[in-house]
């Protein structure tokens, strides 16, 4: 019985980011959506005119959408790695509970 409940609450998850992700581009029409640098970069803009950068990017993109996947990928491997740690920590916990209940069964 435990399964199913989690089986659901999955879903409602997926369910969850689903709507969240879909819902500003039907809700907010004609929006454009930029980045976080376009905004920081007018708000320096603003404050001080005079400004310039100190430091200047390694590699300039040919396009935004190689930006967009080259962005993409990073966040995908990002999200590996962070699901092979936590996997790799759980397991390490479950084997620990394993090794446990063994010992208090021979013991």
């Amino acid at each position: 019985m435990q399964t199913s409940r989690k089986s659901w609450n999955n879903w409602f998850l997926v369910l969850g980011v689903l709507v969240l992700a879909i819902a500003p581009l039907i809700l907010i029409r004609g929006a454009e959506f930029g980045g976080a640098d376009g905004e920081a970069e007018s708000a320096i803009q603003e404050v001080n005119p005079n400004y310039k950068p100190w430091a200047t990017p390694i590699f300039e993109p040919a396009s935004g959408e190689i930006e967009s996947l080259l962005f993409a990928v990073q966040a995908g491997l990002g999200a590996g790695v962070i699901g092979y740690v936590i996997g790799l920590y759980r397991g390490r916990q479950e084997q620990r509970e394993r090794q446990e209940i063994r010992e208090e069964n021979h013991s």
